[in-house]
């Protein structure tokens, strides 16, 4: 029961590395980083000071991304992992424990919730048994309840996606999460919903990011979601981003899960917004004795860039593309603005070959190549070849 985890298991959405077992209390379902978004306490083996009293405050998990803070009583020791009945709107939830102490308060000032002045629900008590077969009935029929939802939605020719369903604690609400692209209105459909389940209906609408975050999945890089691991707070992603990090504007590279524009295209934003201000500007023509220069394109890692220079001989009237570094670029148009041309474009800064050879940036771009296991192989079939036809020489001179 410890050692293999059901990936359909429906707990694991809740942060169980197993189902809960009425028949042994003890059992501690939950484990860190087995669950989206966790927050692990960094601070669990550090003492409170007496003065202070950090106990007052938990958070506590529920299905997916849903976490709250709860304030306790002092009667009430909770730990980790703890099965504990909540404060709900009606009746209790179901949830578990995934952090307490002083690592609690840091969570709600990141997330600006004032634990003097708000208003918190409580936690009534760890969970009993009965409370707890409630919510494992309650959970094993969230799925049964998607599909028969998904079913009466599309009769009633609603266009909205049922992308999730979660079961209150004690089974008396049900939390539905769609996704629409307009406006619904879904008076009727709540009133079906009601009649079939036999439950309170709550409809929650969503974006289709947060409904990747809550779904998960693997993304492009061959890793799980960054919305469904550890990004709370979704930041807008333009196209300007992309233009900046010089990305080719194609939709099906750019998009991800939730066919947004990736949320990755941010991480490095700021790096190429700082290097592209040491950028010259690009409409300014180099003027040299040999000829005008025009940029075309740029590295702005390497901070290099490229100028067609037109030669003025007239024997050789083609563009010939030259490399020239930021530096060489800045100090030619001060030359220019004082009048000066100098007789070359390219400086001997971009001429030298790097010394470290050890890493080159052509190694990570080669990874992608398909055949990059057949031209090794390829090279090691002519090495044998070519040994076989020396020893055959050999062999036939000695004759």
């Amino acid at each position: 029961m410890q050692g293999k985890v059901d990936i359909k298991d429906p707990f694991i959405s809740r942060g169980c590395r197993c189902a809960p077992n009425v028949q042994e209390r003890c059992l501690n379902v939950f484990k860190h980083s087995c669950n989206k978004k966790d927050s692990y306490n960094w601070l669990k083996h550090i003492k409170n000071p007496e003065y202070n009293n950090f106990s007052d405050f938990v958070e506590v998990k529920f299905k997916n991304s849903r976490k709250d803070y709860y304030r306790t009583s002092e009667d009430t020791e909770l730990k980790e992992g703890d099965i504990v009945a909540v404060e709900a709107n009606p009746g209790h939830d179901i949830g578990i424990v995934t952090l307490i102490g002083y690592a609690v308060r840091i969570q709600m000032k990141n997330k600006q919730l004032d634990p003097e002045n708000g208003e918190f629900k409580k936690v009534y008590r760890k969970a009993k048994t009965s409370d707890i077969e409630k919510w494992i009935a309650a959970v094993n029929e969230e799925n049964k309840t998607m599909y028969k939802a998904r079913e009466i939605a599309s009769s009633l020719k609603l266009e909205m996606k049922i992308s999730d369903v979660e079961y209150q604690g004690d089974k008396t609400k049900a939390i539905f999460y769609y996704t629409a692209n307009e406006r619904v209105d879904f008076r009727e459909l709540i009133k079906v919903y009601a009649e079939t389940f036999n439950v309170r209906i709550e409809m929650k609408q969503i974006g289709m990011r947060q409904e990747a975050g809550r779904l998960g999945g693997i993304g492009s890089c061959g890793r799980e979601l960054c919305c469904a691991t550890w990004i709370n707070n979704f930041q807008s992603v333009s196209t300007a981003a992309a233009r900046n990090q010089q990305l080719s504007l194609n939709p099906q590279k750019l998009a991800g899960q939730c066919s947004k524009l990736k949320c990755c295209i941010n991480y490095e934003n700021d790096v190429y917004l700082e290097l592209l201000s040491e950028m010259p500007d690009t409409s300014i023509k180099l003027k040299t004795k040999s000829g005008t220069a025009v940029f075309q394109k740029s590295d702005v890692i390497k901070k290099l860039m490229w100028y067609s220079i037109s030669l003025e001989e007239p024997e050789e009237k083609n563009n010939i593309i030259q490399v020239v570094s930021f530096n060489r670029a800045k100090e030619i148009i001060e030359l220019n603005k004082k009048g000066i041309l100098p007789e070359n474009l390219t400086d001997d800064e971009v001429l030298k070959e790097p010394e470290n050879k050890g890493f080159q940036s052509s190694d990570i771009v080669n990874q992608d190549s398909l055949t990059r296991f057949d031209k090794e192989k390829s090279k090691s079939k002519k090495k044998k070849r070519r040994k076989k036809k020396q020893k055959q020489n050999n062999v036939n001179k000695a004759q």
